[in-house]
Formats: structure tokens, C-alpha cells, sequence
């Protein structure tokens, strides 16, 4: 992989491209959040967060933070002009009942299946399961972005998840900073690779079996 290259750049801006105009649309922490940089100006999306802001806004300007607007991870961020606030009761029931069109999540592991661990990793304090079982079950389409392997180089792409669940078989896309998957039919394809990216590169760091797509695409950034 070349030199220099900006992962989470590269990440979040192919993310961004699964965004439609008129979705709304959940962003979890990390990566994901970084995806509003890369849309059009001119493109109409309404972002949603589990404790209650509908119409969420870019992260704001250091030094401009209003201390009682955050996200749902806690980070603090803006609201769009019409945006409007809720109970986050409210703002589950329109993840449960179906009106999320997509949400982008990062993962500790998923499976070739489309399994999704992104929850907790066992003997380690978290704060709670947060939305994403809910998000993982019922937005209308699924996109994980995550670093291909983990800090000790081993494949978060893998048969079977080995952390617990958050959600099964309920991922149709993961994105890393190598390549891009599609899950069809529980089964993992490959349908495009990252500049400066070999298919043999990918193949070596991914812990399972995987299909490629006789046309798969080269993503030029």
C-alpha cells in the first residue's frame, strides 16, 4: 500500500457514496462520522442520532462547541437549519419501526455471512450496546466501514465471528481500506479494490473465503 495514503479519508469518502438524496441516514462513531465531509453541497440528507437529533450537522469549529449538543457517542456536533430535537425513545422508534434508509457502522469483526460483532469485546468495560442492535436489525440497508485487520494484523473479515453478535446476517456492505465487499445470498464478494491495492493483498489479509467479481471496480483514490 503507498505511503501517505489517508485510510479514513479514503474509508468515509467511498462511504459516502452509498448515501442517496433525501435518506435518512444513522452514522455511528469513528470513521462513519466523518462520511457528511464528502457529500455534494447541494445534496438533501437528514441525519438521525439514537438520543434524539433529527438533522444533525458537521462537527463544529474548535473553540465553537455548544456543550449540549452531541451525538450519541457523546461527541459534540451541530444541528442543520430545520433540524429538530426529540426524545430518544422517539428517536428509537423511528430506527424500529423501519424509517432509518441506512446506516453506516464501524465493526470489530463481520462475518462472510454478513454477521455483525461491533458490540463488545469479552473482559473489557463498555458503556452499553448503544443503537446498533436496533440499527443492524432494521435500517433498510447495512454498511460497515472498518480497518481491514486489527492492531495485531489479524483479519476482522472472517467465517465466523468469535465476539459476540451484535446483530446475524444483517450487513450488505463493508468498505476497508483495501477493498469493498458485497454479501449476496450469504455469500462475500469482492466488487472493488483501493488504488495502489493488489487483489493478491487482499486475499493474504482476509481470514475466509471471498468470490470476486469478474468486473470488479478500481476506486482511484
Amino acid at each position: 500500500m503507498g505511503m501517505g495514503v489517508d485510510f479514513r479519508y479514503r474509508m468515509a469518502k467511498r462511504a459516502s457514496e452509498e448515501i442517496k438524496n433525501g435518506m435518512l441516514v444513522n452514522l455511528g462513531i469513528g470513521i462513519p462520522s466523518l462520511v457528511p465531509n464528502h457529500l455534494p453541497e447541494n445534496m438533501h440528507v437528514i441525519f438521525h442520532s439514537e438520543n434524539g437529533i433529527i438533522g444533525m450537522g458537521p462537527s463544529p469549529v474548535k473553540g465553537e462547541e455548544d456543550s449540549n449538543l452531541c451525538n450519541a457517542g457523546g461527541f459534540p456536533v451541530t444541528i442543520q437549519s430545520g433540524g429538530s430535537y426529540c426524545d430518544s425513545s422517539i428517536a428509537f422508534g423511528m430506527i424500529r419501526k423501519g424509517k432509518v434508509d441506512l446506516t453506516i457502522l464501524g465493526s470489530l469483526q463481520v462475518s462472510s455471512k454478513g454477521d455483525l460483532a461491533n458490540w463488545i469485546v469479552p473482559g473489557k468495560k463498555v458503556p452499553g450496546m448503544g443503537g446498533a442492535v436496533e440499527l443492524a436489525q432494521k435500517a433498510k440497508r447495512v454498511v460497515v466501514v472498518m480497518n481491514h485487520c486489527d492492531k495485531s494484523g489479524i483479519s476482522k473479515i472472517v467465517k465466523e465471528c468469535s465476539y459476540p453478535l451484535t446483530s446475524s446476517k444483517c450487513v450488505n456492505l463493508i468498505i476497508t481500506e483495501m477493498a469493498v465487499f458485497k454479501i449476496h445470498v450469504e455469500e462475500l464478494w469482492l466488487t472493488e479494490l483501493f488504488k495502489g491495492i493488489e487483489l493478491s493483498d487482499v486475499i493474504e489479509r482476509t481470514n475466509c473465503e471471498f468470490r470476486v467479481n469478474e468486473y470488479y471496480r478500481s476506486i482511484p483514490y
